[in-house]
């Protein structure tokens, strides 16, 4: 049998992409989930959108102290064995909760799983595949040591065994930018990454999105978290030069015109 998956979705104002983040957990047609949407107080249509699929998935509405309190909120409502999370931004592949389930069906010794991710602009167009395929192979090498120099661990396309909610807890409630990558790391102490090679989740970049509209207060907010876990200043000088790497790939694509598709 497959394992109960709950899947929660952070969200606030962004009805214009939560439809599609719903509908492509929907579509899956997974036969053992449970989906739960947390909104902040929105006041944009977000409402009658969650309304519309209240027979299909649970929803509460009410304000919050961000995204690390709403996913905490989410997880602690879940009653799955298998974990995630969908930003209300992102949509996950077809079929992508069926591959999971069969994964950790299939191998129990495996607490957390990723698979790879595509880039994608606010039209659901593929975007930054340079970008995508670096990902994919950092993801090939993965150790704990080069995830303190890089995140090359995609969110949306992460699930995890309740077990390491029980072990590692929830969500740090004072990052707003990087929880995720803090989560990984945590979890990274106690449990071996496994992969799935197939494309699980499509991330969006869009002008709204808080990777594009905040990425040096990101980056700020990477350094100083980093520095919870790095062994040596090696590790942080290392994280800086790799940061400025990828800036420059930004710009780059910045100026060729490529990633202006994904601000339309």
């Amino acid at each position: 049998m497959l394992p109960k998956i709950s899947i929660v979705t952070p969200t606030l104002n962004q009805a214009v992409y939560l439809e599609r983040a719903i509908h492509s957990v929907l579509s899956q047609n997974y036969p053992n989930l449970e989906y739960i949407i947390i909104d902040g107080g929105s006041t944009d249509g977000t409402l009658d959108i969650l309304e519309h699929y209240s027979g299909q998935l649970h929803f509460i509405s009410e304000r919050d102290s961000g995204q690390s309190d709403a996913l905490n909120k989410g997880f602690r409502m879940a009653s799955g064995e298998i974990l995630a999370y969908l930003n209300s931004d992102d949509e996950y592949e077809p079929n992508a909760l069926l591959r999971v389930g069969e994964f950790f069906r299939q191998n129990p010794s495996a607490f957390w799983v990723t698979g790879r991710c595509r880039l994608i602009d606010s039209q659901g167009r593929e975007i930054l595949r340079p970008i995508t395929l670096y990902k994919n192979l950092l993801l090939s090498i993965k150790s704990r040591a080069l995830l303190l120099v890089v995140n090359y661990i995609s969110q949306p396309a992460t699930f995890w065994r309740r077990k390491v909610l029980d072990t590692v807890g929830g969500f740090d409630l004072s990052l707003s930018a990087v929880m995720d990558y803090d989560y990984w790391l945590r979890i990274s102490r106690v449990f071996p990454l496994f992969t799935i090679r197939d494309y699980l989740a499509r991330f969006r970049f869009h002008s709204d999105s808080k990777t594009v509209r905040s990425a040096m207060e990101e980056w700020d907010e990477e350094l100083r978290m980093i520095g919870r876990y790095a062994p040596s200043k090696v590790f942080l000088f290392l994280h800086r030069f790799h940061r400025k790497i990828i800036t420059k790939g930004y710009q780059m694509f910045q100026r060729t015109g490529l990633f202006k598709k994904s601000l339309r």
